[in-house]
């Protein structure tokens, strides 16, 4: 018997991949790659010495794992990679990371199709 389950997350996969994505483009120390990227956020927490809590935005993109290939293989984020961001008006560069001890990526599905990384903006320009 088929997994129902599995198939639904698949199709579901597919529509966020094929209707909510912008191309991005993803770099690591001279190679590049373009990618279909759906754009989210997470809001880490970290607790101060003090006792006081800090919130953390990060800018998150959402791509397929089997897109992410440099130098003809596929590969998963490293910190310090750029991801480069055009809205047609400037071109923002966002760095893979994360805040403290927190991972710069994860899975975001349970069949790690998909890779949720976070980042950082570190610069803006011309398109």
């Amino acid at each position: 018997m088929p997994d129902v389950l599995a198939q639904g997350a698949s199709w579901l996969e597919d529509q966020r991949h094929q209707h909510l994505t912008t191309v991005v483009n993803y770099h690591r120390a001279g190679d590049a790659a373009a990618l279909s990227a759906t754009i989210g956020r997470t809001v880490f927490e970290q607790e101060d010495q003090a006792g006081g809590i800090t919130r953390i935005e990060s800018r998150d993109y959402l791509v397929r794992a089997s897109d992410l290939i440099l130098a003809g293989a596929v590969t998963l984020p490293k910190p310090g990679d750029l991801i480069l961001e055009s809205d047609g008006i400037a071109t923002y560069t966002y760095e893979v990371m994360a805040p403290g001890d927190e991972p710069p990526w994860r899975y975001s599905d349970m069949n790690r199709a998909t890779l949720r990384i976070h980042t950082k903006q570190v610069a803006v320009g011309a398109p």
